[in-house]
């Protein structure tokens, strides 16, 4: 339920009334209204529910959009109406933010706007692919079609991003136990070598011992400034990297740094192929289906080369030979666009690319996870050697002195 502010006038003393009301859409608040035998003059959506419809549009997981598609699409194909078939969705969903964003649709859309254009008014919820190809199947009559594509497309899309997630979070968790780790010994094991020295006169610690402890004191004396310095260090370099010189270092980096650049490469190849595959087959004009590709890439660099692909395109040149030789592409793309352009099936062999792909993706995890393992354990090796060599160093030093006396 909706709350809506509303002002209305009272037939019967003549006087405006200002109040709210609870209900499912901007209609149902209308009937409301006039049941209690006012008349309604203006209704609006409540500030603090439009707060709360902000607050939620992160919530909404790609899980819930996907069964919002899958269903609408099997409720069309059905032969039901739009907008039965959007407040049927909308009374199954789970998720409280979406029904909001479905009900605010249907008003749209009882309102005579296109699905499409009720939809483009929540950006944040469906992109620019999801809404051009709505309006593609909308405008060929195909919009179960599309629906079910969109819903296929986003399956693949969490599937390999959660697999992605995966492959980056395990390395994660093994740095923050091994500096967790290595924090622990420099703060409490070898302070403890220090006061075994100190009851020793003329005993002096090895160079090693000296520069850990002199690293231990400045932890323990000024642990709340380096927190306060790393987080201000997070935040500074997350707001820098949401800027676009931030994000070209950042999208350069995820395609050229190993060991993730192989995988991020093939994650773009594979994003690029299976949204060109979905918008192709629902008739989207080529020229359109680059331009929403670019924006959907999610890499700075590669919308740039999709960019001056299509200026290329408009000048006369086929797909291929404009990525040819980019090298933010590789080469297994424009060669699978050229034999699509000789033999008329472009859509075949851009599924057949990112088929390809996804499956590339899936083994360079496995690489990556192979390779990951034991460069970590030749790290957690030295660090722990030289904590190890740190706190013996000394014990060994002691022992050589009351051996020689």
């Amino acid at each position: 339920m909706l709350t809506y502010k509303y002002i209305a006038r009272d037939p019967a003393t003549g006087q405006k009334i200002r109040a709210e009301v609870q209900a499912e859409n901007e209609q149902a608040a209308g009937k409301l209204i006039q049941s209690q035998g006012f008349a309604p003059l203006t209704i609006e959506l409540s500030g603090d529910a439009t707060k709360g419809l902000a607050k939620y549009f992160h919530r909404i997981r790609t899980k819930d959009k996907t069964l919002f598609s899958r269903q609408l699409a099997t409720l069309i194909n059905a032969g039901l109406p739009l907008v039965q078939s959007l407040r049927s969705v909308g009374d199954q969903t789970p998720s409280k933010p979406l029904k909001i964003i479905i009900s605010q649709v249907i008003q749209d859309v009882e309102s005579g706007q296109n699905f499409s254009t009720a939809l483009s008014h929540h950006p944040n919820v469906f992109n620019q692919v999801f809404i051009s190809l709505v309006a593609a199947g909308e405008t060929s009559g195909t919009l179960d079609a599309a629906l079910e594509r969109l819903a296929n497309q986003q399956e693949k899309d969490a599937e390999i991003m959660s697999k992605v997630k995966g492959a980056m979070i395990y390395p994660l968790i093994v740095l923050a136990v091994m500096l967790a780790v290595i924090i622990f010994m420099i703060v409490k094991v070898l302070p403890q070598v220090e006061v075994l020295y100190d009851g020793i006169p003329g005993a002096n610690l090895p160079p090693l011992t000296t520069i850990m402890l002199a690293v231990s004191r400045f932890i323990v004396n000024y642990w709340a400034y380096l927190i306060i310095l790393l987080g201000a260090g997070a935040f500074f370099a997350t707001r820098w990297a949401r800027t676009l010189g931030g994000k070209r270092v950042v999208d350069m980096a995820k395609m050229r740094m190993w060991p993730i650049g192989p995988l991020f490469m093939k994650l773009y190849m594979a994003r690029f192929s299976r949204t060109g595959t979905t918008l192709v087959s629902t008739g989207v004009p080529l020229i359109q289906m680059l331009e929403v590709t670019a924006r959907a890439i999610d890499n700075v660099h590669i919308e740039s080369s999709i960019t001056a692909a299509i200026e290329k395109v408009k000048g006369g040149k086929s797909l291929s030979e404009a990525l040819e030789h980019d090298p933010n592409f590789l080469s297994l793309v424009p060669d699978m666009l050229r034999v699509g352009e000789q033999s008329g099936a472009i859509e075949q062999m851009l599924a057949k690319t990112a088929d390809y792909y996804e499956k590339e993706v899936d083994n360079q995890i496995k690489t990556i996870s192979t390779v990951i393992e034991p460069v970590l354990m030749v790290i957690l090796g030295i660090f722990a050697f030289i904590i190890v060599a740190a706190v013996l160093l000394p014990i060994y030093s002691l022992a050589g002195q009351n051996i020689i006396r």
